[in-house]
């Protein structure tokens, strides 16, 4: 007996499936090509006010430089030049990251290599909630701590240990990762020829963690170079550069915190237009250097252990 059949009927399962991955293959090359369209464009939207910031300070601060802006540090030119606070801030950076890196590598080798799991973890939560909290806060901090209950008053030394304090975690959190990125095998490998804990860390988890380690430090640096209430709250501006830890001393962001509310062509505000021009070259360096140092430890590390 003959049936007739709808033309519904006699589509194969076949078909079905490959209609499906026809039309999300088509799916996925369109959308790679219009990201690959979309990207740069949303690349240039994020430089370009970068790009104008940066070209509107150098503007400003540029045509004012000279070497004697930059190299005065008389007590009575001190207040219409760079060279205190360019020397100040200089001091401040070298003591706070030099703290601050002790304070985060050990921390750092520590929960990576020494601490019970859960107490690690306990550690990298306390870090990443002060890597994330307000530097006004560690500027209170800063005030009560140092200021108030050491009893050492607004100076150079409670403003150089709340950088610092405010600088560590960015420097652990590094140093954490790197020692704990490390290939398990190259670790078993080095504690089964007899290396101990201490030999393992200076020879073997040294060298392979110092590029992301050194990421860390200059990142560290970059940040703290452009706070400004970590020191306001804590230091007495000065004109001298301090000649003890307990004097008063000018950071370069105190320049720019006062200076930009001053009247056009008044003395405070080119001295704030400088100030940004040199922090931004600071950073700027720090990133360039990071990079090209980075960059030739890992190539002297390629194929060790990947």
């Amino acid at each position: 007996m003959a049936t007739n059949e709808g033309p519904n009927e006699r589509i194969d399962p076949a078909d079905d499936l490959r209609r499906g991955e026809t039309w999300g293959l088509r799916w996925r090359t369109g959308f790679d090509r219009w990201m690959g369209l979309l990207l740069p464009l949303l690349f240039a939207v994020a430089i370009l006010p970068i790009a104008d910031l940066v070209y509107f300070i150098s503007a400003k601060a540029v045509p004012t430089l000279s070497w004697h802006v930059v190299t005065s540090y008389s007590d009575y030119q001190a207040h219409d030049t760079l060279g205190v606070p360019l020397m100040t801030t200089f001091l401040f950076m070298a003591l706070a990251t030099s703290i601050a890196v002790v304070l985060g590598l050990f921390g750092g080798i520590a929960a990576a290599e020494f601490l019970p799991e859960r107490a690690a973890g306990w550690v990298r939560m306390s870090a990443n909630l002060l890597a994330g909290m307000p530097s006004v806060i560690v500027g209170y901090f800063g005030y009560f701590a140092f200021v108030l209950y050491f009893g050492w008053g607004l100076s150079f030394i409670a403003g150089v240990f709340t950088l610092a304090f405010f600088m560590t975690p960015y420097v652990y959190r590094t140093a954490d990762l790197a020692f704990s990125s490390i290939p398990r095998p190259i670790r078993e490998a080095a504690y089964g020829s007899g290396a101990k804990p201490v030999q393992y860390i200076l020879r073997v988890g040294a060298p392979i963690a110092f590029p992301q380690i050194l990421t860390g430090v200059f990142l560290a640096m970059a940040i703290g170079v452009g706070e400004t209430a970590p020191i306001i709250l804590t230091t007495q501006p000065g004109l001298l550069v301090p000649s003890t830890v307990f004097q008063p001393a000018v950071f370069m962001t105190y320049l720019i915190w006062t200076g930009f509310s001053q009247p056009a062509g008044s003395v405070a505000l080119t001295l704030a237009y400088q100030a940004a021009f040199f922090i931004i070259v600071v950073v700027l360096a720090l990133n360039i250097v990071v990079r090209v140092v980075a960059g030739r430890f890992r190539k002297r590390l390629q194929g060790l252990y990947q």
